[in-house]
C-alpha cells in the first residue's frame, strides 16, 4: 500500500457567487441541496456572515418603509405650504387691527373665531337669497386650543347683542354690517375675552376638502332639508335617515347649513350648531385615519382654499397640530335664557349675564 506522501495533491477553488444567487444559496451544493462531498448544508448561525446579511436585509426594509413615510409627509407639507401661498383667500385688511396678539398656536393658548357666511352662490334661485356682500354668519364657533387647552363653544346666530351703530341686533348681523372685523369686535366685547385668530369657512371650496378626504362618517337623527331652495330651485336637497352615513362634500355642506329640518320641524338653530360640531368631529376623526394618510397630499392641497384666515401656512399647521393633540372636547352651545321681539318684528334669543359668564368661564378653563 503506498505511503501517505504518495497520495496525489489537490487544490481547492471557491466558486464565484452568481449574481442572482440568494443570501442562503450555497454554491458548492448540488441540485439536491447536499454539498459535493455529500454533507448536508447547515443553516448559518446568527453570528455568521449569512446571519448578518439577513439582519441587514430586514434593516433595509424598515429604513425603506420609514423613508417612504417621511417622504409622503414631506410632500404633503410642501403641498400645504404651497397651496397656502397660491390658493388661500386673505381676510380683509381691517381684521388684524381687532385681533389680540398670541404665540404660536401649537404651544400657546389661542382663541379662534370660526365663521361661516350664509351668502348664496350668484346663480341661486332661492327666494330672498343674499348673493352679494359678506352675508350674515351662519356659523359662529369659538375654539380654544394650544398649550394644553381644548374647548369649543358655539353661539346661536339669533342671539341679541349690541352692534355699534345699529343697536340691538342678532349677532349674525355683525358680519353683514362690517364683515369679519366687526364680528370679532362685537363678540370680544360681548363675551369679554380676547380673540387671537379668525377662520372663515369658504363654502364654495369646502365640498372639495371633504371629497379629498374620501368623505366623512356622520351619525345623527333624520335630516331632510332644502338648501338654496332645494333641487327644484337650483339648490340642493339633503336626505339622511337616522343612523350613521358616509357623506360626501355636498352632503356635508348641506348638513352644516341645515336650519329647517323637515324631519323634525321643532328643531332650531341650536340643533344646527350641534350638527356643525358633530361634523367637525367627523372631519377630525377622518383626518387621522389610515385612509386619509394615503390621501394626505390631496387633503393638504385642498385645505387652504377652504379656509380664509389671518394665519399663515405655518400657523395653520400649528393650529392643526394643537387640535390633534388636544383631544375631542364636549359639544357646547351657549344656552338661551329667553326670547325677545326686535323692532323689525323678528324673534331673537337672549342669554342672561349669569348664563353667559358661566359659559365663558367653562370655555376659558377648557
Amino acid at each position: 500500500m503506498p505511503a501517505d506522501h504518495d497520495q496525489p495533491q489537490y487544490t481547492r477553488y471557491r466558486a464565484r457567487r452568481r449574481i442572482l444567487a440568494g443570501d442562503g444559496e450555497d454554491l458548492g451544493a448540488d441540485a439536491s441541496g447536499a454539498r459535493a462531498g455529500g454533507a448536508a448544508r447547515v443553516p448559518a448561525a446568527p453570528g455568521t456572515a449569512h446571519g448578518r446579511r439577513l439582519r441587514l436585509s430586514k434593516r433595509r426594509v424598515i429604513v425603506g418603509v420609514f423613508a417612504a413615510i417621511g417622504g409622503w409627509l414631506l410632500l404633503s407639507l410642501v403641498l400645504f405650504l404651497l397651496s397656502s401661498q397660491v390658493n388661500r383667500t386673505p381676510l380683509p385688511s381691517d381684521v388684524s387691527a381687532v385681533l389680540d396678539p398670541s404665540g404660536f398656536p401649537l404651544t400657546s393658548a389661542s382663541n379662534i373665531l370660526v365663521l361661516g357666511s350664509d351668502r348664496r352662490p350668484k346663480n341661486s334661485k332661492e327666494p330672498g337669497a343674499e348673493t352679494t356682500g359678506p352675508g350674515r354668519s351662519d356659523t359662529i364657533m369659538l375654539i380654544r386650543t394650544g398649550g394644553g387647552h381644548s374647548a369649543r363653544m358655539s353661539i346661536p346666530r339669533d342671539t341679541v347683542v349690541e352692534i355699534p351703530g345699529h343697536g340691538a341686533q342678532k349677532i349674525n348681523a355683525a358680519h353683514a354690517f362690517g364683515g369679519p372685523a366687526l364680528s370679532v369686535a362685537v363678540i370680544k366685547r360681548w363675551l369679554g375675552i380676547p380673540i387671537n385668530h379668525v377662520v372663515e369657512v369658504n363654502f364654495e371650496n369646502f365640498p372639495q376638502l371633504i371629497d379629498s378626504m374620501g368623505g366623512v362618517d356622520y351619525t345623527g337623527g333624520c335630516v331632510i332639508s332644502r338648501i338654496d331652495g332645494g333641487f327644484s330651485n337650483g339648490g340642493y336637497t339633503l336626505r339622511l335617515p337616522a343612523g350613521t352615513h358616509h357623506i360626501d362634500g355636498r352632503q356635508a355642506l348641506a348638513l352644516a347649513r341645515t336650519r329647517e329640518n323637515l324631519c323634525a320641524p321643532t328643531q332650531n338653530d341650536l340643533n344646527r350648531e350641534e350638527h356643525q360640531q358633530a361634523l367637525f368631529n367627523a372631519m377630525k376623526s377622518r383626518l387621522f385615519s389610515l385612509s386619509s394618510f394615503v390621501r394626505l397630499p390631496w387633503i393638504a392641497w385642498n385645505t387652504p382654499p377652504a379656509i380664509i384666515s389671518d394665519m399663515s401656512g405655518t400657523e395653520l399647521l400649528g393650529l392643526f397640530g394643537a387640535l390633534a393633540v388636544g383631544g375631542t372636547p364636549p359639544t357646547r352651545v351657549m344656552t338661551p335664557t329667553g326670547q325677545v321681539t326686535l323692532p323689525d318684528g323678528s324673534e331673537a334669543l337672549t342669554i342672561s349675564e349669569a348664563a353667559k359668564r358661566a359659559d365663558v368661564a367653562r370655555f376659558m378653563s377648557g
